[in-house]
């Protein structure tokens, strides 16, 4: 007979015995679910994917070989590094002044927060192409542009038609205008960082301009360089819109040639592969710098080739349920 004291330890003993054992899962007859739509999809794409292929081939209107004559000609070349000083140019314009106007916006200087509000409103209210055209008039609105003090001397002043020439109004047009959008992706990086982490640098006696540059910015990296990278990619894309100010990109110089010699359609093709070329290299910088940024997190951003992968990449840190403890 068992002594009082121990008369747990013999119930769970009696319990454990008396618990029936786990039942094993036979998976030797189990079948694969069946996805009969995901067939069906996946054929469809297949045909129209050989049907693409075979008009590419096929259809002597492409003029591949046009294609190949025109795709690395020095003119084709020259308009090519036009569009990618353009990008650069109106890119670099754009962060520095969205990071200004990010720090405006969230300042405690209500003049600030309303003039860079008035900005961005502005600018992102309009479209580019209507910009671009402004700024390549300008001179109709000022015909002399001046600088001295205000409402006092000029200390020197140009004529607006020799200043602002179609390189300069595409620059002020494309950085203007991302100058605003950069705005707001930085603005929302920055308020993505927790309070507490300002808070702290306080504690620890850092200055306001110290904590910005050493705790929000750094946490705020990881939220701004996704968004930053596309406007990049946009940005190549926008510079297309110069063609209309006679400003000698890549699209103006395809369409110069083909008002000339009437192939159309090779010309176009030629600027769409360069397009998709300096994109694609872009996009694969891009992932680059996002899984640099994304390091320690478990959901990892796609890189440049998983959408090559013909099954998705699963999670390397599938989410863990926690259940009831044993």
């Amino acid at each position: 007979m068992a002594v009082p004291d121990k008369a747990g330890v013999v119930r769970r003993r009696q319990d454990a015995a008396a618990a029936p054992e786990p039942a094993t899962l036979d998976v030797s007859n189990a079948t694969r679910r069946q996805h009969p739509i995901r067939w069906l999809a996946g054929i469809l794409v297949a045909v129209l994917l050989a049907q693409l292929i075979n008009m590419l081939v096929t259809n002597d209107n492409f003029g591949w070989s046009v294609v190949a004559q025109w795709f690395t000609a020095e003119s084709i070349m020259r308009g090519l590094g036009v569009t990618l000083v353009l990008t650069v140019i109106a890119m670099v314009i754009g962060i520095v002044l969205g990071v200004l106007l990010a720090v405006c916006r969230i300042s405690g200087n209500p003049l600030l927060r309303a003039a860079a509000g008035a900005y961005i409103w502005f600018f992102r209210g309009t479209p580019t192409l209507v910009q671009l055209i402004f700024f390549y008039n300008l001179s109709a609105l000022l015909p002399r542009i001046s600088f001295g003090i205000p409402f006092g001397p000029e200390f020197v002043a140009f004529d607006t038609n020799t200043v602002i020439t179609p390189l300069l109004a595409a620059i002020l047009g494309l950085g203007l205008n991302e100058g605003a959008y950069m705005a707001e992706i930085v603005r929302g990086g920055l308020l993505s960082v927790d309070h507490g982490q300002r808070e702290a640098g306080q504690a620890l006696g850092m200055t306001d301009r110290r904590i910005m540059k050493r705790v929000i910015l750094p946490q705020a990296m990881r939220f701004i360089v996704p968004p930053t990278g596309n406007q990049v990619i946009s940005m190549v894309k926008a510079t297309a819109l110069v063609s209309v100010i006679a400003l000698s990109d890549l699209l103006y110089t395809a369409q110069s040639i083909y008002n000339r010699t009437f192939e159309t359609i090779p010309l176009l093709l030629v600027a769409v592969i360069w397009y998709l070329v300096v994109t694609s290299v872009l996009y694969f910088g891009q992932s680059f710098i996002e899984r640099h940024y994304a390091r320690g997190d478990r959901q990892q951003p796609s890189s440049f080739w998983d959408f090559l992968r013909i099954r998705p990449k699963r999670n390397a840190f599938p989410a863990v349920t926690e259940g009831p403890s044993t």
